[in-house]
């Protein structure tokens, strides 16, 4: 049975035979064309499952043939080819809803864990299926899950309904994210969106922020300033750690919400406001209101319509499509080539939790484009996981049960990390700290190196 119709798009006649080549071997149906003009043409009669779509071609180039695809059929995922070290080219082929990329030469391993993503992993011919949705700016709302895609559909009809909406979920999960979209696909979306950490500073300066305050209102205010709810007047205002909010200022909030009007910090005059209000936080909410930390009224308020962003754990099966996302996108905002992503750094990916969610993700990739050491990338991973050998259930060390001898295990790590740390740092003393000179004699990469020296804190002898 076939594993799925595949169109493959490249002008080098050499590269179509051998990805037609191994793509048949894997029991794919496999189409060609040469060009541009050809593969929209055959996108437009054939509408295969995937089109591999070479960047650079003569006449209508990736770019614009992977236009000229979305039109015809949006729901046909594209994975692009790329030869050339352009991020920015990459990046805007994925914001056009290019699914993935590959790096010529294509190797064969990397090539099938990509289409095994996109075509077993995702919901085939749904519209949007595994999209990573621009939200705003730089902001992406990802949606390769049943799960994700009906929380997308929720949001999306919540939006046109003019409501507060409670966004629940723990930290790092994209609860803004979520309510970008929310305000993207609402009758406001040509207007403001402001967000407010109401964490991020004491009750008095929250309340300044939020509300503005009028001359003399409290030492140093020389002059009249509008807050958020006025900036954001006609537009959709984020509250941030709402939880952490206080009790005198969760009172004002009701206010407002109530009668869409409030008073400056020293004013008398009352300020009308239509501003759609959307709350986020990550604490348990009705534990809070049975301990007086959060005003029960409020929180009825709030949760008018109540969206729960789940944990990446919850969700793994994203985790590829995330850590190819943010590779691009990390190496375009950083100006360097991004870094081919393999089956075993994925599978390491899956298997570990994600305790600090996406927000870990994205910052796991930033360190691996720096470092540019997989097998140091996996290891940081694997540090901090492990697989239960009788459920196959992957949990984090500090999650294990304790274990018979739990300090001769320690003692072999220690003494193994303790004679690596002693050898690399003679090694750096005997080349007078030439990294490169030190990299080639441990053989071991540059930048693997320069791992091991941060992270056993090496430094040079002082002389004396």
């Amino acid at each position: 049975m076939s594993a799925g119709h595949i169109l493959v798009v490249d002008d080098e006649p050499s590269m179509l035979r051998y990805l037609q080549t191994v793509l048949e071997l894997d029991s794919y149906r496999v189409t060609t064309a040469c060009n541009g003009a050809e593969a929209v043409e055959k996108v437009q009669r054939a509408n295969p499952d995937l089109v591999l779509l070479d960047m650079v071609m003569p006449g209508a180039d990736g770019l614009e043939t992977l236009q000229r695809i979305r039109e015809v059929r949006p729901a046909t995922k594209v994975v692009m080819l790329s030869c050339v070290r352009d991020t920015r080219k990459v990046a805007h082929a994925m914001r056009l809803g290019a699914q993935d990329y590959l790096s010529k030469p294509v190797q064969k391993e990397e090539m099938s864990e990509v289409l095994r993503f996109c075509l077993e992993n995702m919901e085939p011919g749904g519209p949007g299926a595994g999209e990573a949705i621009e939200v705003s700016e730089g902001v992406f709302f990802f949606s390769a899950t049943q799960q994700m895609r009906q929380l997308r559909a929720q949001a999306m009809q919540v939006a046109r309904f003019d409501f507060p909406v409670l966004l629940l979920g723990e930290s790092g999960t994209g609860k803004e994210v979520l309510a970008h979209l929310i305000h993207k696909y609402s009758d406001r979306s040509h207007r403001t969106f402001l967000k407010v950490n109401c964490a991020a500073m004491p009750s008095e300066l929250l309340e300044s922020e939020l509300f503005g305050y009028e001359p003399g209102a409290f030492t140093g205010a020389v002059k009249s300033k509008p807050g958020k709810f006025e900036l954001c007047n006609k537009g959709t205002l984020l509250l941030d750690e709402i939880g952490e909010m206080s009790s005198a200022l969760q009172a004002k909030l009701l206010q407002v919400l109530q009668d869409g009007q409030f008073s400056r910090l020293g004013g008398r005059n009352t300020v009308k406001v239509d501003v759609r209000v959307l709350a986020a936080t990550n604490i348990n909410m009705p534990q809070a209101i049975a301990q007086k930390a959060f005003r029960e009224d409020l929180y009825y308020r709030l949760n008018s319509f109540v969206l729960r962003m789940p944990s990446l754990r919850e969700r793994r099966e994203e985790v590829p499509m995330m850590l190819r996302h943010f590779m691009i996108h990390i190496a375009e905002r950083y100006a360097c080539a991004p870094l081919n992503v393999s089956p075993q750094l994925v599978q390491s990916c899956e298997n570990y939790p994600w305790p600090g969610n996406i927000r870990e993700l994205e910052n796991f990739v930033k360190r691996y484009l720096v470092l540019g050491d997989e097998s140091a990338a996996i290891a940081e991973l694997q540090q901090g996981t492990s697989r239960d050998p009788q459920t196959g259930i992957v949990v984090r060390m500090e999650e294990k049960q304790p274990q018979p001898t739990p300090d001769l295990k320690e003692m072999v790590r220690n003494l193994k990390n303790g004679a690596e740390m002693e050898v690399i740092a003679q090694v750096l003393e005997e080349t007078a700290w030439n990294r490169k000179r030190a990299a080639t004699q441990l053989n071991i990469s540059y930048k693997a190196l320069l791992y091991k020296i941060r992270q056993y804190d090496i430094r040079p002898r002082q002389a004396g």
